[in-house]
This record gives structure tokens, C-alpha cells and sequence, in this order.
């Protein structure tokens, strides 16, 4: 149950007209706005982490650029995490045994991953991370790490599920309140070949925890079976219009070697790419449980 007292609450209009206004108040309009550099992202300096928080509490994304280039450091990206309190990794089928998935294209090696657009050369339409995932494994936080770029194509847009929220209950706050019903959407169970290998997953798109807003979502039609009645259909239908046109306060852009994402699971994309067998794109992506938190005075 969302208290009474939550911006987030449908029924709260002041506090949500409060939080509202604070929420747009000076928002970036560009993305080199989200950009901190770093010089060690293993330990950072009272200045850089100020600035990665400053971002990250306004649009629960920050880009960071540092000078790792292609240098293949996992543990730098674990323990620039954890300096905002990201340690409990979800460790899924698809990670690496250290519970970090490197993500590089695989549907021309015959093996698993390859048949999981995450690992291909496609693009990826709007989604967050670990929508099929069932509320005690909810992905909270997760970081996004560049070691080697694509020849041409691999950009991302990012989008803040809180604009998104903002959008839709601007429009019509059924909508909230279709969204955050318990069966709002049901993730179809997955089959493999021992049979079941995850059950259905029912639940709401929105969801509010410790006063923390979350997006359940994906625009793959085959991966998400929504409620249908006509509250619920509006308010798909509106979302869905939202991100398929130029939703306001997007960002795009492309990670480079070295550049990285850190975020509150927020709403995004990757474009289609080629690269060469030589020299694969590959991106680090670690999920966390966690919420991003402020841990210096």
C-alpha cells in the first residue's frame, strides 16, 4: 500500500503538485548535462562525487567519462557502484559468474545468449531492466560500462520513469491507478527445455517502495501480457504514444571507452550496430537490488 502522504499516492494532489515542481525545477536540457569526469572511479574525489549525486538526484541518471578506455576493469565499475551503496547483485542466468554480465553480441556463436537481444547486434526498443523479475528481485540501481564501442550504431537514449509518471498522470491519473493495480501486467512465463524455467510474473508497471517510485516496463509485445480492461489499455496506450513520439526529457547518446551510466533502473533504449569479430562491442552491466544512495556527509 502507497501511504496517503506520497507524492506518488493518486489521490494525493498537493503533494504531488509540490513534488511535481520541484522535480522540473531546472531540469537538464542536454545531455553533456548528465557528463561527470572522474579520474579514478575506484576512489572518488568530494567533488566528483558531489556532482555524480547532483545528477542523480534530480533525473536518477548520471554519465560518467573516465580514463580507463578499453581496459577490461570489472572491479572498477563494482567499486565505483558500491560507493553509492550497490552491492547486492542480481545474479541472473545470463550474468558472469561474478554476478556481471558482459554484454557483446553471441547470436553468430551458437550459444545461449545469443538468443537474447541483449547479446545480439538489434536494437532494443523501450524497457527497464529486470521487468520480468518478481518483487523481491526487483532491480532497483544498475550501472552500464563501456569497454569497447561499436564501428557504428549502439547509442542510447535515457529516460527518467519519473517523467514518465509525471506525463501520464498530468494526462490522467486513471492512468497511475490503472498502472499500479497488482495485475496491471503479467511477464508470460519463460520454457526451456527441462520445462518452466520462470513462472508467470503478475504485478503493477508502477510501484512505490521506502517512497522510491519504480517502472515496470517493456515495449516488446511478445514479452508482456497487459490487464485487459479499458483503464488498463488507456493508460498502455498512452505510455506507449509517450515513448514512440520525442518524450521531453530524454537524452541520447552514445558511451564511448571508458564512459558509463549510473542509475536508478530509469526508462531506455540501444540502437541497432555493426562491429567486426576483432573487436566486438562490449559493455559491462551490473543490476543491483539496491537503491542509489548519498553515503558521504
Amino acid at each position: 500500500m502507497i501511504p496517503t502522504t506520497s507524492p506518488f499516492h493518486p489521490d494525493n494532489s498537493a503533494g504531488y503538485q509540490a513534488w511535481r515542481a520541484a522535480k522540473l525545477a531546472d531540469y537538464p536540457s542536454r545531455s553533456e548535462d548528465l557528463i561527470v569526469e572522474l579520474s579514478d572511479p575506484r576512489e572518488l574525489t568530494v567533488a566528483e562525487y558531489q556532482a555524480l549525486w547532483q545528477r542523480i538526484v534530480k533525473t536518477n541518471v548520471v554519465v560518467y567519462r573516465t580514463r580507463l578506455g578499453e581496459t577490461e576493469d570489472k572491479e572498477a565499475v563494482r567499486q565505483l557502484s558500491a560507493q553509492f551503496g550497490l552491492t547486492h547483485l542480481d545474479a541472473n542466468w545470463l550474468a558472469d559468474e561474478d554476478g556481471i554480465s558482459s554484454l557483446t553480441p553471441h547470436e553468430e556463436d551458437g550459444q545461449k545468449r545469443g538468443e537474447f537481444i541483449p547479446y545480439t547486434h538489434h536494437r532494443i526498443r523501450w524497457h527497464t531492466d529486470g521487468y520480468y523479475n518478481p518483487p523481491k528481485r526487483r532491480i532497483w540501481a544498475m550501472a552500464l560500462h563501456c569497454v569497447r564501442a561499436a564501428d557504428t550504431g549502439g547509442s542510447n537514449d535515457l529516460y527518467d520513469h519519473e517523467l514518465a509518471y509525471i506525463a501520464l498522470r498530468d494526462a490522467d491519473p486513471a492512468h497511475i491507478r490503472a498502472l499500479m493495480a497488482p495485475d496491471a501486467m503479467t511477464i508470460p512465463a519463460r520454457v526451456d527445455a527441462n520445462g518452466i524455467a520462470r513462472p508467470d510474473e503478475p504485478g503493477p508497471a508502477f510501484a512505490v517502495e521506502d517512497g522510491r517510485l519504480h517502472l515496470r516496463y517493456t515495449a516488446r509485445t511478445k514479452s508482456i501480457a497487459w490487464k485487459q480492461d479499458a483503464p488498463t489499455l488507456a493508460a498502455v496506450q498512452a505510455l506507449d504514444a509517450l515513448l514512440g513520439g520525442d518524450p521531453p526529457g530524454a537524452f541520447s547518446l552514445r558511451l564511448e571507452p571508458g564512459m558509463g551510466v549510473l542509475c536508478n533502473n530509469v526508462l531506455h533504449t540501444r540502437t541497432g550496430f555493426s562491429d567486426r569479430a576483432e573487436h566486438r562491442r562490449l559493455l559491462y552491466r551490473a543490476r543491483y537490488h539496491d537503491h542509489l544512495s548519498h553515503l558521504r556527509g
